[in-house]
C-alpha cells in the first residue's frame, strides 16, 4: 500500500457527508470480466461511503459483450456514463485488467478539475500498469495504489477518509 492517502491542498466539495457522496467506479466490461467477483467486492465497499451511480459494472450478468441495455445501443451507454461521471463526486477505478473504456473514463475524468481519482492496481497479476494511467497519478487529485485484496478494505477507508478531512 501507498503511503497515507491524503491530498495536499484543500476543496470544501470533499467536506459533505459520506451518505451523500457519489461514486463512479470504472472496472473492464468489455476488456474482460476476469476480476467480477472483485468488482462486486469494491461496490459492497463504496456503499459504506456514499450511492455508486456504476453498481451494475460489478454485475455477474453482465458479460465481457457489454450491456443488452438501453435503446440507443452504445451511444446512449456512452452518454448516460458520462452523465454520471460527470454528476459523481469521486472516480474509483480497478485498473489492473487494461480495458479502452476505463482509460477512457479515467481521461474524461482527470479533464473535470475538481474530480478526485482513485485508482487501484494489484502488481500480483503479474501485468504492468499502463504508464499514461501512473504517470497522470500527482498525489492529489489522481492516486494510484499498488494493493492487495487483503488491504482493499484499508485502502479504501483511507482514501475516503482523506476526503472528509479537507
Amino acid at each position: 500500500v501507498s503511503p497515507a492517502i491524503a491530498p495536499s491542498g484543500s476543496s470544501s466539495s470533499w467536506s459533505g457527508a459520506r451518505s451523500r457522496m457519489k461514486i463512479y467506479f470504472c472496472g473492464s466490461i468489455r476488456g474482460g470480466r476476469s476480476d467480477q467477483q472483485l468488482y462486486q467486492r469494491i461496490v459492497n465497499q463504496l456503499h459504506r461511503y456514499g450511492s455508486v451511480l456504476t453498481e451494475h459494472v460489478a454485475s455477474a450478468q453482465l458479460s465481457d459483450s457489454g450491456e443488452e441495455g438501453p435503446a440507443g445501443g452504445d451511444r446512449a451507454i456512452h452518454d448516460r456514463d458520462l452523465a454520471w461521471l460527470q454528476q459523481s463526486d469521486v472516480v474509483v477505478a480497478e485498473v489492473t485488467q487494461p480495458s479502452l473504456g476505463v482509460g477512457y473514463e479515467l481521461g474524461r475524468a482527470v479533464d473535470m478539475k475538481e474530480k478526485k481519482v482513485l485508482c487501484l492496481f494489484r502488481p500480483s497479476s503479474g501485468r504492468a500498469l499502463s504508464a499514461m494511467i501512473r504517470g497522470a497519478a500527482d498525489g492529489r487529485r489522481l492516486l494510484v495504489v499498488d494493493y492487495s485484496e487483503e488491504q482493499l478494505e484499508v485502502v479504501l477507508d483511507r482514501f475516503f477518509s482523506s476526503l472528509q478531512s479537507v
